[in-house]
């Protein structure tokens, strides 16, 4: 089985939106370019989609176009390290999903 084959089946089995990375997917350091170059390919097949630099994530369609990642897939990285919470989402986009306000901030906040 190719690595873009054995790659597919595991990214379809992820939820939608879910981000991801190569190293997701535990393999050996030799096969590390052939797993980036695989996803680049998905990428421009329109399988999956770039969010930056090593970052992808599963498509979801609507009606109204391609849905982009929660925030809190986006920046999962940075909320959590060797499982343990070391930061959060705070900010107008979680006090308008909590019900308080009707605001809505067109930038991801992170604590300093």
């Amino acid at each position: 089985m190719k690595v873009a084959d054995n790659k597919w089946d595991t990214i379809n089995r992820l939820p939608k939106g879910y981000v991801f990375t190569y190293q997701d997917f535990n393999v050996e350091v030799k096969r590390k370019e052939a797993i980036i170059k695989a996803l680049n390919r998905m990428v421009d097949s329109g399988k999956i989609s770039k969010l930056s630099k090593g970052k992808y994530f599963k498509l979801e369609k609507t009606p109204f176009g391609l849905l982009q990642p929660n925030q809190k897939q986006i920046v999962k990285d940075l909320l959590d390290e060797d499982g343990k919470t070391v930061g959060y989402l705070t900010g107008y986009s979680i006090y308008n999903r909590l019900g308080l306000t009707t605001q809505v901030s067109n930038v991801i906040g992170l604590p300093r």
